[in-house]
């Protein structure tokens, strides 16, 4: 069994495996995907940090000899029995107290360096938590990095309602002791590294982005979106589509890796554009004649292929289209009414009067090709998802019924204006004596 061995600062009644009322340890695909492409057989390597047990595993899998170093006397315990590698040493304690004179070539610590140190330690400034861990590298070595951004798209999302309560690990710390703010500030600590958006958060390391490419950006915002299902400040899928748009997408992501060394990391290399993003593209100029020709030439591969998807499941290259996951195995009429539901829930800006149901979009959409929707007794009003969207959505209904008005009024001066002519005043007494004649002969006939 592996032993634990304490280095001093060590947290004796804390876990950062299992918190109570703080974030997980680290895990996700990215993180195991990053963690596969930097280990090497026969590596010497330390984690530094709370991680998942997959990713010590993954590790011992490969490596020479693992040290792990954790805070918590607990996580310490439990990492020493639960991991048989013969090599394998687990420190508890705080960076600051861990001295050793091992070199690593591979040194993990993907949760960050703000975990690695406990309320015993009085300052320890970010810079010169890394400067240990670098100083431990051996030559050609390599670092695997983790750092939260304390200004992403989370912020842009929801709101931190929890962030003036106090939790169990906020203890004073010192302004420096936290990772530097910015994507600039970031890489200006290191020289020839490669830097990483991570997607939804640092703990939970879905997606991993290297550009600002469309199809990137979408599964970016797909996990984005399935993390915040309740009430937003704005439609999660849309702020990651818009980072991307705005060409922020790594600069603005929740979290960052930083990789040192020589690492191939394996990024996706990606070409042409999501369907339903080229619709809405037509939708925010008014464009409709792209509009028809894009339904049209969608609807068209639909109707041929063997395997069919929704607009934000479909990609179109040139003039090529391909699924951008599963097939959805739908119906054409299905996949405009589920476009049409993801337009007006993003609060996208339509060539037609604001506050239609999906019913009547869905309609709209469906006549370009030749069909027509049954006609529903209740339609379905469907509402912005972010309270950003609502407001833009309330904003143009409020100026649409200002212009509505200004017509009615204009209108009806216009009327008064002819009744009052001279004209209209003319023709009114020819024709009144006509109208008296003709309601008396009427009576006559009646009384027959």
């Amino acid at each position: 069994m592996t032993r634990s061995n304490l280095v001093g600062g060590e947290m004796l009644n804390w876990s950062d495996l299992h918190p109570a009322d703080s974030r997980p340890a680290v895990s996700g695909p990215a993180a195991s995907t990053l963690l596969a492409a930097a280990l090497r057989p026969g590596d010497t390597v330390l984690i530094a940090g709370p991680h998942s047990h997959s990713l010590y595993a993954d590790v011992a899998a490969q490596a020479e000899s693992i040290d792990i170093l954790v805070r918590s006397a607990p996580d310490a315990e439990e990492l020493a029995e639960s991991l048989t590698h013969a090599k394998t040493q687990v420190y508890c304690g705080s960076l600051d107290r861990f001295s050793t004179d091992e070199t690593y070539d591979l040194i993990v610590a993907l949760d960050g360096l703000e975990r690695l140190v406990g309320p015993d330690t009085a300052s320890l400034p970010w810079t010169e938590g890394l400067n240990k861990l670098v100083a431990r590298l051996a030559p050609n070595g390599r670092l695997l990095l983790g750092a939260t951004n304390s200004f992403s798209v989370n912020r842009m999302i929801q709101p931190d309602i929890t962030a003036a309560l106090p939790r169990d690990e906020d203890w004073g710390r010192a302004v420096g002791d936290t990772a530097p703010a910015g994507l600039k500030a970031l890489r200006a600590e290191f020289q020839n590294v490669q830097t990483f958006g991570v997607y939804p958060s640092l703990v939970a390391a879905e997606v991993l982005v290297a550009d600002d490419h469309q199809l990137t950006a979408a599964t970016a915002a797909r996990v984005v979106a399935e993390c915040n299902s309740g009430p937003t400040l704005m439609d999660p899928y849309r702020v990651v589509m818009d980072a991307a748009r705005a060409r922020l997408l790594v600069e603005l992501a929740p979290a960052w890796y930083v990789v040192a060394g020589d690492v191939e990391v394996p990024v996706a290399t990606n070409s042409g554009e999501l369907v339903e993003e080229r619709l809405l593209a037509a939708l925010r100029v008014d464009d409709q004649l792209a509009l028809r020709r894009e339904v049209a030439a969608y609807v068209e591969w639909l109707r041929t292929a063997t395997e069919s998807g929704a607009a934000d499941n479909v990609i179109v290259d040139g003039t090529s289209y391909r699924l951008f996951g599963k097939a959805d195995g739908g119906t054409v009429e299905e996949y405009m009414a589920r476009f049409a539901r993801r337009a007006l829930e993003s609060g996208s800006r339509q060539p037609w009067p604001a506050g239609g149901s999906a019913h009547d979009l869905t309609a709209r959409l469906a006549s370009m090709v030749g069909i027509t929707l049954a006609p529903t007794t209740s339609p379905e009003m469907i509402r912005p998802l972010g309270s950003a969207e609502q407001l833009v959505t309330v904003a143009r209904l409020a100026d649409e019924l200002a212009h509505a008005s200004a017509r009615a009024v204009l209108f009806e001066g216009t009327v008064s204006g002819i009744r009052r002519s001279v004209p209209y005043r003319l023709g009114h007494a020819m024709l009144n004596p006509a109208r008296v004649v003709r309601r008396r002969l009427k009576r006559l006939v009646r009384r027959r």
